[in-house]
């Protein structure tokens, strides 16, 4: 299998400031740090991810304090509780982003988070437990009871958490196949396996997490440049 020295090689290249940029890079937290996070700071950022696919994120930011104002600061204990016409009415407020698929999200994945309190003490416990090697089977399972965190979204979602993760972004994709790691995006579960040996194996060749090794493949394809 390709070194991943192959990447670093590439990404040096690319960056004059690459020491900084990898200095600097987003690492994962401790299990007991993501614990400790409040299940509602979890469905809030997930909520806000899910708002910000296909939409403007700097829109969804600046509004962001009024969606906590309005959905009781994501209490999942609370969502729970309010009945559909309470979430049908939000298409009313115009302070908020008005997408009914969206706002049924919420309702959903508190659902979604109340049962994780139930089979784990707490949402945060069960993200906190994820395993670099079981990356792509909780991935499944989180996109599977989930609502709306398909595609980038749900990835964004761990990232911004600080739970081990890569995000495929169209330049980490591109640097995995010109290589021929994987055929593209991992859809189907030869493609999962094939994309979790190079990246289980650049791991210990490295001692980068996931999360490490995604930014590292994305800046070896180096910063875009167009012709006018």
């Amino acid at each position: 299998m390709l070194s991943f020295s192959h990447y670093l090689e590439q990404a040096a290249a690319q960056h004059p400031d690459f020491d900084l940029k990898l200095k600097h890079a987003m690492k994962p937290l401790s299990a007991k740090k993501l614990a400790a996070i409040p299940d509602d700071r979890w469905l809030s950022c997930l909520s806000q991810c899910v708002f910000q696919s296909g939409f403007n994120w700097k829109v969804v930011a600046d509004k962001w304090p009024r969606f906590e104002e309005v959905f009781c600061n994501f209490r999942p204990d609370v969502l729970v509780m309010w009945p559909p016409e309470q979430y049908e009415q939000f298409m009313q407020d115009d302070t908020i982003i008005r997408h009914m698929a969206k706002i049924n999200s919420v309702y959903e994945n508190a659902l979604f988070f109340t049962d994780l309190q139930r089979e784990h003490g707490s949402a945060a416990e069960w993200f906190a437990s994820w395993k670099p090697e079981d990356y792509a089977e909780n991935l499944k399972v989180f996109r599977k009871r989930g609502n709306r965190v398909g595609g980038r979204t749900g990835q964004i979602f761990l990232r911004r958490m600080g739970v081990d993760s890569p995000i495929f972004s169209d330049d980490m994709v591109l640097a995995l196949t010109s290589k021929g790691v994987v055929d593209g995006a991992p859809s189907s579960k030869a493609s999962w396996k094939a994309f979790m040996q190079a990246m289980l194996r650049w791991r210990e060749e490295t001692g980068y997490s996931l999360t490490e090794l995604s930014q590292i493949l994305s800046w070896s394809v180096g910063p875009r440049r167009y012709v006018q």
